[in-house]
């Protein structure tokens, strides 16, 4: 059964068809304005849209691009439209949980399966206002980077990201005060293991990403998967590491996906997925709410 055939709302620009069998009047406009910045040898047709469902997924609160493009617009949609969600689903977990507090109702199976379903309140105690910055030196004649600033214009979205005009070994010290931990980075530059070498303790050690474009199936992106499996071997414990291929191409087919472990994962539920709503849980919840009636 497709997603079409269901009528599936989708939210974002990504290419999703809609109940007409096309695409929303949003999601054509975005992709004609993100098909100005396609080069078709740089690889990211498939890329662009999955670090767009990284943004949901994570929902990073620090993106750090190096190398801009195609990706970026991608990247600063999908940041504007999960933090417009994160808004509406703010307020609906504030009214659940009151609604249940007004009835005398302990926090149940009830609550947590209301919309927003699942929802952790601790994850909406400050609002999610998302940090874009994006680098690149524009030197690379065939990159579209130095069109990205007029696209994400058009869309509405210039306000949404931080261009830093440096190299890869130049911006650390011209990055946003601030700008950290970093919650998720895209790496697409042939220099990857000088970020992994001299960027890696700034990400988030609880849970941030790394996503290196290409290191596949060429000898030296193969020596750098290297040298992350002994990196890996040596801080046991902080790093899981994650190869995609593209199967299908001959070049540039490939993302590595480093995600570091060293921090406080959070806890939620106890033996067999079953939540604890006493406690913490309530606690928070009813500080989730109370901080938003004051807002």
């Amino acid at each position: 059964m497709t997603e079409r055939s269901e009528g599936i709302k989708k939210h974002g620009p990504v290419v999703t068809p809609s109940d007409e069998g096309g695409f929303t009047t949003e999601q054509a406009r975005h992709r004609a304005a993100a098909d100005r910045l396609r080069v078709p040898g740089m690889g990211t047709e498939a890329v662009a849209p999955l670090l767009a469902d990284l943004v949901r997924l994570a929902r990073p609160r620090r993106v750090l691009e190096i190398g801009m493009g195609y990706t970026t617009a991608f990247l600063a949609a999908a940041l504007k439209e999960t933090e417009e969600r994160a808004r509406e689903e703010a307020v609906a977990l504030a009214a659940k949980t009151r609604s249940h507090l007004a009835a005398g109702s302990p926090l149940d199976e009830a609550w947590l399966t209301a919309e927003p379903p699942l929802a952790a309140p601790a994850s909406y105690l400050e609002p999610y206002r998302p940090e874009f910055v994006a680098v690149d030196d524009l030197s690379n004649a065939g990159s579209s980077a130095g069109r990205v600033g007029e696209v994400l214009a058009d869309l509405g979205l210039a306000d949404r990201v931080t261009i830093v005009d440096a190299t890869l070994r130049e911006c650390r010290d011209r990055l946003p005060p601030g700008f950290a931990p970093i919650d998720l980075a895209w790496v697409d530059a042939w220099d990857c293991l000088y970020f992994v070498d001299h960027f890696l303790d700034l990400i988030n050690p609880d849970g941030g990403l790394v996503v290196l474009h290409y290191l596949m199936t060429y000898p030296e992106g193969e020596a750098i998967l290297r040298y992350l499996a002994g990196l890996q071997r040596a801080r046991p414990g902080e790093l899981e590491i994650l190869n995609l291929l593209e199967p299908h191409k001959l070049a540039q087919n490939s993302v590595t996906v480093v995600r570091r472990t060293g921090g406080r994962q959070p806890v939620h539920t106890g033996a067999g997925g079953r939540v604890r709503y006493d406690g913490e849980l309530r606690a928070t919840a009813v500080a989730q709410a109370e901080r938003l009636a004051e807002e």
